[in-house]
């Protein structure tokens, strides 16, 4: 029942926004520059799909962890998620000095892929460590994406977004070196439409 209540309370902070980082934000040692309102909408707009990525992370490693049968791999996941939550503030906050809001279907969004981390998790620690390895590849070249999309006088935005996937593959070695399996072709792909979707909704809800 602890761990539950635990969880809830876990996906309502992660949904509503409300949590704070362990680490100092990467952002906060770059002067904040000039934008255009133009540059400023697309950059806040980048950053909160990243933010919805991030959500969607939580969501995955506490639903991992809960299934997961290996000690160490649910310490491994438990670790990376208490790092995704740096990544959660870091966006957060950076929207908001942009002038931008977090995406009003983050509720769904976390259910969604609460719900995909437990079945990865009951298939089994290789396939778990799997789909971990595989959704960190992803992420890193989606934020190597928007490393290239922001504007490039945003150098606050690109220091957040730069440290953000140097975690990313800090977790996906993990998984690697703790014994994940190859993902089959399909699933990427699957994995890769379902990003598709996320990315353009969030761009705009």
């Amino acid at each position: 029942m602890d761990r539950l209540i635990a969880e809830f309370d876990r996906a309502l902070r992660a949904s509503v926004g409300v949590t704070n980082a362990a680490r100092p934000c990467p952002g906060d040692k770059v002067a904040e520059t000039e934008l255009s309102e133009e540059e400023r909408r697309h950059a806040a707009a980048l950053m909160r799909v990243n933010h919805v990525g991030e959500v969607c992370a939580q969501a995955l490693y506490q639903g991992q962890a809960l299934t997961a049968r290996d000690e160490r791999a649910r310490s491994e996941l438990e670790k990376a998620a208490r790092e995704e939550e740096d990544h959660l503030a870091w966006s957060a906050d950076r929207i908001r000095e942009l002038g931008g809001r977090t995406s009003l279907l983050n509720p769904f969004w976390y259910a969604g892929a609460f719900t995909i981390g437990a079945v990865a998790g009951a298939l089994g620690d290789r396939w778990n460590l799997a789909f971990l390895a595989e959704t960190e590849r992803q992420v890193e070249e989606h934020l190597a994406r928007h490393l290239n999309a922001l504007p490039a006088q945003d150098r606050r935005t690109h220091a957040v977004v730069a440290a953000m996937r140097s975690d990313e593959a800090k977790h996906r070695m993990t998984a690697q070196r703790l014994g994940a399996a190859e993902m089959p072709a399909p699933a990427r792909l699957a994995m890769r439409l379902a990003a598709k979707v996320m990315t353009t909704v969030a761009y705009r809800v």
